[in-house]
């Protein structure tokens, strides 16, 4: 597999590298996306015993070794006991060394991203508007649709694009929950790794280097520019 446009600048094997790590983060950040805006939106919009606690299991991943989780992961879905060997024997579903697992790992690793731009973006809206809404009679699902996620709407781009610049460059999670496979599960950073295991892989490395540089520089202007928006 190759990418057409760049053809003298990456290998099939560095090239199938960037695209499996363009597919992981795309598919764990939406994945993740239904369930950030409603941990967001139970975070913002109400009040709950226990609520600080909540904030921080949200937000652990951001703080916890990537190791850590990559390990908690591995024992909680590996397919010899648990969850993992349940939804194997019962529904063929297996995360472990495969990249669904590297996005499930994604997914997670980025979720606190995303919640807290979305967070941002519903506690800087004005809270009359939604309160002059439901006196006029709009009901909740109305008054999300039309009015709360159109409002959310930067911090939501926001947290996507930074959850997707993070996600391109996660490592230890990944490797540790569902290793280091060629084709199947080494995004970038990961065939970074490979390559400066190699004799003479130190071009290859600082090659797919610039590369992922190139792409969080792309993805983090984004991502600033969508938060410039949302403050004005």
């Amino acid at each position: 597999m190759t990418l057409w446009c760049m053809p003298d600048l990456l290998t099939p094997d560095e090239a199938q590298a960037l695209l499996l790590s363009l597919r992981v983060s795309f598919v764990g950040v939406f994945a993740a996306l239904p369930f950030a805006v409603a941990a967001a939106l139970l975070l913002a919009r109400t009040r709950f015993p226990g609520k600080i606690v909540v904030d921080g299991i949200i937000h652990l991943p951001l703080v916890l070794p990537p190791v850590a989780i990559g390990f908690l992961l591995l024992i909680v879905l590996g397919t010899r006991a648990g969850l993992g060997a349940f939804l194997l024997q019962h529904f063929g579903i297996r995360f472990v060394f495969s990249w669904t697992g590297a996005a499930l790992t994604s997914a997670l690793i980025t979720f606190p991203f995303q919640v807290r731009a979305i967070r941002l973006a519903l506690e800087g809206a004005d809270p009359g508007l939604d309160e002059a809404a439901r006196t006029l009679g709009a009901g909740w699902l109305d008054r999300l649709v039309n009015l709360t996620l159109p409002l959310a709407l930067p911090g939501i781009v926001a947290g996507v694009i930074t959850a997707f610049a993070a996600s391109l460059g996660e490592f230890g999670a990944i490797i540790t929950f569902v290793s280091n496979i060629p084709g199947e599960t080494r995004t970038l950073p990961l065939a970074i790794y490979s390559a400066l295991q190699e004799p003479g892989g130190e071009a290859e490395a600082a090659r797919l280097s610039l590369i992922s540089i190139a792409l969080a520089l792309i993805f983090m202007t984004l991502a600033e520019a969508a938060q410039r928006k949302m403050r004005r």
